[in-house]
């Protein structure tokens, strides 16, 4: 559901006049998987341009597993596939871009997103370092965790599955900030002109206010996400493009800004 953009003639809102939050609509449990849906019909609108966006993401995880394996060995392998939760929504700007590009009826450009991403480079960086300190947080209590998990060749099962329980209650609270944080702000700095705080504190209203549908959201995400594990990272090429997408659209149909103007160029 595709909001309506504010009308150019009318003059500049005062930002001072602004709500603190944006308000957000009340969806269904299922709504999501409309999202999800949407998400497909842009990745086969535009399949070139997000299998190279999605190839990148592979190649990337490769890379970043072979040195995680060369430094720390399997646990902090774990460790990073955990923390992929905190830097994926960073990941998929380029992402929601696409979508946006799409529903302008423009053809989709790589270019056209690090166009993008350079204007609203500000909001990102000061998002991107709410991310890093939550991350660095989480590495720390992580390594914590360690405490518990057994320094044997052979380790026990009973002392296995204490560890993955503990770092799994560790893992879900920061994913869980991360998430309420990141579900709907990125896309909403990139669609209007929203400060970093307003944009998250928005996305923590509606997550909120729709704990149903965005259990399942987050759900589908992390399915996604085990599916390209399972397959060697090799699932990333199409699964991320479509969860990027959908969450461009879960966002338009979800956050009410039309009281902020336009972040798009004419």
């Amino acid at each position: 559901m595709a909001q309506s953009d504010v009308n150019p003639e009318h003059p500049p809102i005062d930002p001072d006049t602004l709500p603190f939050v944006a308000p957000c609509r009340t969806l269904t449990v299922l709504r999501p998987l409309h999202w999800l849906e949407l998400g497909w019909q842009d990745f086969r609108r535009a399949p070139g341009v997000s299998l190279a966006y999605g190839g990148f993401l592979v190649v990337l995880s490769y890379a970043l597993s072979f040195l995680t394996w060369k430094l720390g060995g399997y646990v902090l392998i774990f460790s990073l596939l955990s923390g992929f939760v905190f830097v994926a929504p960073v990941l998929a700007i380029g992402l929601y871009s696409i979508s946006c590009q799409l529903q302008r009826g423009l053809e989709p450009q790589i270019g056209y997103c690090l166009r993008e991403g350079r204007r609203n480079l500000g909001n990102e960086m000061v998002f991107s370092m709410i991310l890093l300190v939550i991350f660095l947080v989480w590495a720390r209590a992580a390594s914590m965790v360690h405490v518990f998990f057994p320094v044997e060749a052979h380790p026990s099962l009973h002392s296995l599955a204490t560890f993955l329980i503990i770092g799994s209650v560790v893992g879900s609270i920061f994913a869980t900030l991360v998430f309420c944080a990141s579900a709907f702000s990125l896309p909403m700095m990139l669609d209007r002109k929203a400060d970093t705080v307003t944009a998250v504190l928005s996305s923590a209203n509606a997550v909120l206010r729709n704990k149903a549908p965005m259990a399942l959201w987050a759900g589908l995400i992390v399915l996604s996400l085990a599916v390209s594990f399972l397959t060697a990272f090799l699932g990333l090429a199409v699964l991320m493009p479509v969860i990027g997408y959908a969450a461009w659209h879960g966002y338009r149909d979800t956050i009410l800004a039309t009281d902020w103007p336009s972040n798009q160029p004419e």
